[in-house]
């Protein structure tokens, strides 16, 4: 499994696909992220940005590889691996660009009303599990459940609303904890949504590693 991360990642970078999610994150992060705000409103401003962006490197981390190279490495290490390992990849890029984000605003952020330790641990668990449920997306709106590109991209970013906006959702439960202690005073750790998300990344992984098997 780890050659093929290494491979995927290496696809991915010498793809170049990886430069537009980067730059719009960064932008987000950087026009919206003031020094002197809360920071735990901070922390879930970036968030909540990651959440679209591990939608949109996950979908290019599954779609990124050819069809002739997909199927000569499926037949090498099997389908439903290589598919884990793509989507494992998006993951990953999502979670470091998530700490890159959060260590701005944990930086640039006012931590009066909490502890450093306790907002570190609040930033990085809201982000962890808006990067998982961005993830849980892109797995689900890439190949080879949607292979029409225009259509996953449209699903995918539908879903990010969605995922932003609904109730049930535990990005959605999780930004909301933090934007409500920052103007309580209180430190939440949405350790039920960060459970919830862990569900559905699992859950949305199986499904199109399943899928991956049975259509290859």
């Amino acid at each position: 499994m780890t050659a093929l991360l290494r491979y995927q990642a290496a696809l991915l970078l010498r793809s170049q696909r990886w430069l537009a999610p980067c730059v719009a994150y960064a932008a987000f992060v950087a026009v919206g992220i003031r020094p002197g705000d809360p920071v735990l409103d901070s922390l879930g401003y970036a968030a909540a940005g990651l959440l679209p962006f591990a939608a949109w490197l996950v979908r290019i981390c599954a779609d990124n590889e050819p069809r002739a190279a997909r199927d000569c490495a499926a037949a090498a290490a099997g389908p439903v691996r290589v598919q884990a390992a793509a989507l494992l990849t998006g993951l990953v890029g999502a979670l470091i660009a998530g700490a890159l984000g959060s260590g701005a605003a944990f930086l640039l952020g006012d931590r009066a009303g909490t502890t450093t330790s306790a907002a570190a641990v609040a930033g990085g668990l809201v982000t962890a599990v808006c990067a998982l449920t961005g993830a849980s997306v892109g797995a689900l709106c890439a190949r080879p459940l949607l292979r029409r590109r225009g259509l996953g991209v449209l699903t995918a970013a539908l879903g990010s609303l969605l995922a932003l906006v609904l109730a049930p959702s535990p990005a959605h439960g999780a930004v909301s904890a933090l934007a409500t202690g920052a103007r309580s005073g209180s430190t939440p750790l949405p350790l039920t949504a960060l459970a919830v998300a862990l569900a559905l990344a699992g859950a949305a992984g199986t499904v199109a590693c399943l899928a991956a098997e049975r259509r290859g």
